[in-house]
């Protein structure tokens, strides 16, 4: 878990290349592990829009792994806004070998 999110911070802004699936999960995890995390320090603090502190600098790693993920599909990282089609993608096999979004 920890190599799958120090390689999205690594790739912070990266929307070309792939992600395995494994690597898209936990990094998502972590995402919703800061989530309730923010949102448990502004309940408790009292203070609305706290938990934007924690979300903001993830959001673009979040993004960009989320189109590596369609990219090593062999999909185009517009399918990230199709609604249920893209969770569809993300839980599916990957591309084995080399697609013409690069190696794996």
């Amino acid at each position: 878990m920890g190599t799958a999110i120090s390689v999205c911070f690594k790739k912070y802004a990266t929307f070309g290349g792939r992600a395995s699936r494994s690597e898209y999960w936990f990094f998502y995890l972590f995402y919703v592990i800061v989530y309730v995390l923010g949102m448990v320090i502004e309940g408790a603090a009292g203070i609305v829009g706290l938990s934007y502190l924690f979300i903001l600098p993830i959001f673009l790693p979040t993004l960009a792994v989320g189109v590596r993920r369609m990219h090593d599909t062999g999909r185009s990282g517009w399918f990230l806004l199709v609604p249920i089609y893209n969770l569809v993608l993300a839980c599916s096999a990957s591309n084995p070998g080399s697609n013409k979004y690069g190696d794996l």
